[in-house]
């Protein structure tokens, strides 16, 4: 049985692996490990196609480490142990490097399997490396998460995915066989959503369709033409995750119930994880509706709280009430921007002293150093507010909240005007 081209194509060695140079680019933290000959366990996270399993291989290939595997879909506390105690042997006994214990979709293992692991990654009997394309502060337990290292995935870029093509059309045992011509990319790229993997299943459909001695001449016209006819086959995996969860937060940031509850309809179907479609109304609470209505973050969390709770089927009901309420609430971004601006003066000013009366005098060397001099107690003015300089000198007067267009937030914006008159120009 020949195995599919994104299998073939697994490269063999670190300076074929295409992307994240972060990681892996001269001085980045795992090519030092690597050289240095010394990995410790870690998570990769991010989008699917993004290469986790392959770097976790490869890792193993160059560190001369024997190399185990786990999906946590269907591997249980039983197969978790086997493997450990597999492990040790090798290690106590063989003298042998401590293999990899490699362990796709992390996330998906419940609190025992998770602890099942950290008496072997503590005593060094693996190796453990975890794939997962949700937040690993929301899914893996604090104490496995200590013990392990936090590698960010990019999704490849377009150059990155070209040059992956065109490796495949002259290397590939098979494909280098065939007259096939890439004169358009988009098509692929589009597709792919920034997957490696889905870019190469496109090629691998796009040219199945051609005789051996046929030409193929790639353009987005056949790409399209050939994709849709294969559509099951193409997305078989259920890589439209990213694309439908966009949908139905659009459409509820969009202000469209309809929409919101369609697109919510069909993850439920698909058999989409509950928490992650609560999380995601958590968050859109807080970035798209913020302050315009303080008591969507509520709902969206006791929504979370809720779902947890009761589980499916009911659940269901619950996440329409949310997003039916999210959809139908009046929407503002002002939070989101303000912090995204602080963030981007904090890069650019670095790290800026403390005014002298903001700063905490636990210590008489600190009173006399004028540490909390001069502070103004805001419960002791009326009003409860004191008009002094909270920001650093070199940054007075910058505006990071400007509040939105909506009932709510306008008032928020008279209040501003009227304890800082001039300064942040409400």
């Amino acid at each position: 049985m020949i195995p599919p081209l994104a299998e073939r194509m697994r490269p063999k060695i670190l300076d074929e692996y295409i992307n994240q140079k972060h990681l892996l680019g001269q001085n980045a933290p795992i090519r030092l490990m690597v050289e240095n000959g010394l990995l410790s366990s870690m998570i990769f996270w991010g989008p699917p196609g993004t290469g986790k399993t392959t770097l976790a291989q490869l890792l193993a290939e160059v560190s001369g480490r024997s190399f185990f595997t786990l999906s946590a879909i269907n591997a249980g506390v039983k197969d978790v142990r086997d493997i450990i105690e597999k492990a040790k042997k090798q290690t106590l006994f063989s003298g042998e490097k401590n293999p990899i214990l490699f362990i796709d979709e992390i996330h998906r293992f419940n609190k025992g399997q998770q602890d099942s692991l950290l008496s072997a990654v503590e005593k060094g009997y693996i190796t453990l490396i975890g794939a997962t394309t949700e937040n690993p502060s929301f899914e893996v337990v604090p104490a496995l998460l200590s013990r392990c290292q936090i590698y960010i995935l990019k999704s490849l870029e377009k150059n990155d995915l070209i040059k992956l093509l065109n490796r495949a059309i002259e290397q590939d045992n098979f494909l280098s066989l065939k007259k096939i011509q890439l004169k358009e990319t988009d098509a692929l790229l589009r597709y792919s959503g920034g997957d490696a993997r889905k870019a190469l299943n496109g090629l691998e459909i796009v040219t199945a369709s051609f005789r051996n001695d046929e030409e193929v001449i790639i353009t987005n016209e056949l790409v399209s033409q050939i994709i849709q006819q294969n559509v099951t086959k193409y997305d078989k995996s259920g890589e439209q995750h990213y694309d439908i969860i966009s949908a139905f937060i659009k459409s509820i940031r969009g202000s469209d119930p309809n929409a919101a509850v369609y697109w919510l309809a069909r993850m439920l179907e698909g058999g989409e994880d509950l928490k992650f479609i609560a999380r995601r109304l958590i968050i859109l609470a807080s970035e798209d509706i913020g302050n315009a209505n303080p008591n969507a973050l509520m709902l969206a969390n006791n929504a979370f709280q809720a779902v947890n709770t009761i589980g499916y089927p009911e659940a269901r009901i619950i996440l329409s009430q949310c997003a039916i309420y999210l959809a139908n609430s009046p929407k503002s971004n002002s939070c989101y921007r303000a912090i995204n601006q602080a963030q981007q003066v904090v890069k650019e000013t670095g790290d800026l002293a403390v005014p002298l009366h903001l700063r905490n005098a636990p210590t008489k060397l600190m009173k006399e150093l004028d540490y909390g001099k001069d502070y103004q107690y805001a419960h002791q003015f009326k009003g409860n507010f004191a008009r002094q300089e909270y920001l650093p000198e070199e940054i007075s007067g910058q505006k990071f909240y400007e509040p939105g267009n909506n009932k709510r937030e306008e008032q928020d914006r008279q209040v501003l005007k009227s304890r800082w008159q001039d300064k942040y120009d409400y």
